[in-house]
């Protein structure tokens, strides 16, 4: 009885999702990387990024699996209504950057950047990290504040509801940042 638990209690820690150490108000870490655009590598700037406005890095396991193409599409739809409240996004995933350069014409659509983590320093340093497959990215998203700091964090497996809770923040934010 007593191996079943442990085996039981095991399982259900390999199948645990990381959690995330940014909490709101940390510093998020800057980071270069190459990224796909619309089938086209290039680098991508963190900091650089950051100037434009809140931008909304969301980090997913791997390119072309069901979950991650749904959230790519999810996120391609709401571009326009991320764009509309100053905000950019970014999925960054472990994949290599030709998967991403494919991923990022047909899951997401050609409407914003995915970066490539293949030495998963930045999956770390976002404490983004999958326990149940090391190395790879786990299911969370973050609003960076233009100023750097994490506005608003999101963990969960339902890639629909990153979408909604992100836009949702982003929203509130540029309302919080409206010019008299």
């Amino acid at each position: 009885m007593i191996s079943a638990v442990l085996a039981t209690t095991g399982m259900l820690w390999l199948a645990a999702p990381a959690y995330a150490a940014l909490a709101v108000g940390a510093t998020a870490p800057v980071f270069t990387t190459q990224s796909a655009l619309a089938g086209k590598a290039q680098p991508f700037d963190m900091a650089a990024a950051l100037k434009g406005g809140p931008v909304v890095l969301y980090f997913f396991p791997k390119a072309f699996t069901q979950g991650c193409t749904v959230e790519a599409h999810a996120f391609a739809e709401a571009t326009p209504q991320f764009a509309a409240s100053g905000a950019r996004v970014v999925g960054i995933s472990h994949d290599d950057i030709a998967t991403l350069q494919k991923f990022s014409t047909e899951a997401c659509r050609d409407q914003f950047v995915v970066a490539s983590d293949p030495d998963a320093k930045t999956i770390q340093a976002y404490d983004a990290g999958s326990a149940a497959r090391p190395g790879t990215a786990s299911r969370i998203s973050y609003v960076i504040a233009p100023n750097g700091k994490v506005l608003f964090m999101h963990e969960g497996s339902d890639p629909i509801e990153h979408v909604q809770q992100t836009l949702k923040a982003v929203q509130q934010w540029k309302a919080a940042h409206k010019q008299p």
